[in-house]
């Protein structure tokens, strides 16, 4: 497995990592711990979890196309790597109310339904590769989670009381998000729509 392959399934395990410190994590009592603390990092930590796996994403398309070092696996495995990280870290947001649950859903019905053409592509024998549109819509979608996560992070920070966060954060929050969110929702429909119709006579000729 080369290099560019190594990242995309890296980013499985960041992915698992990011949600364990959204779901589980650190947060909640830590009195069991060696020097117990009153705040807890689970955002913080998710942060950290998911821009590495930002990078990854990033790292192994340049390796592969520098390096021409593309491969049937990485076509397929890499935009399935960033639609499992994508869809987990929308349901993870949706408790914090960061993302509206009708949102996410729109988002990961297109992820579905994108894979699913893929699969029926490779069932033929022809693999799909992602198209610089979805790439964008990707990199909209990252920067949507990450901005809210930046957010959360600065949250706990104050928590800890290390700063007071107070009315820009509160703007940051209900003015700056909706907008990157709505961004990220167009971007994910008109390029859904745009590769179901490039790639329809898969559909039609069953």
């Amino acid at each position: 497995m080369n290099l560019p392959n190594r990242l995309t399934v890296s980013r499985f395990f960041l992915t698992g990592g990011f949600v364990a410190s959204m779901t589980l994590g650190w947060r909640g009592d830590t009195s069991w711990l060696p020097v117990p603390i009153a705040w807890g990092w689970g955002f913080s930590f998710g942060l950290i979890f998911f821009v590495a796996a930002a990078i990854t994403d990033y790292l192994d398309g340049e390796i592969a196309r520098r390096r021409k070092l593309e491969t049937d696996f990485g076509r397929l495995m890499d935009p399935l790597a960033d639609k499992i990280l994508m869809a987990a870290a929308f349901i993870c947001l949706i408790p914090e109310h960061a993302i509206p649950a009708w949102a996410a859903i729109v988002i990961i019905s297109r992820e579905f339904l994108i894979t699913g053409l893929r699969l029926l592509a490779a069932g033929k024998g022809i693999v799909l590769p992602s198209e610089k549109l979805g790439k964008h819509k990707t990199a909209w979608q990252m920067v949507t989670v990450i901005y809210f996560l930046i957010l959360l992070s600065l949250a706990e920070m104050q928590e800890a009381g290390w700063f007071f966060v107070g009315t820009p954060w509160e703007r940051a929050w209900h003015i700056g998000g909706p907008i990157l969110i709505a961004i990220a929702l167009v971007l994910t429909l008109y390029s859904g729509c745009g590769y179901l119709w490039k790639h329809r006579g898969l559909i039609t000729t069953d």
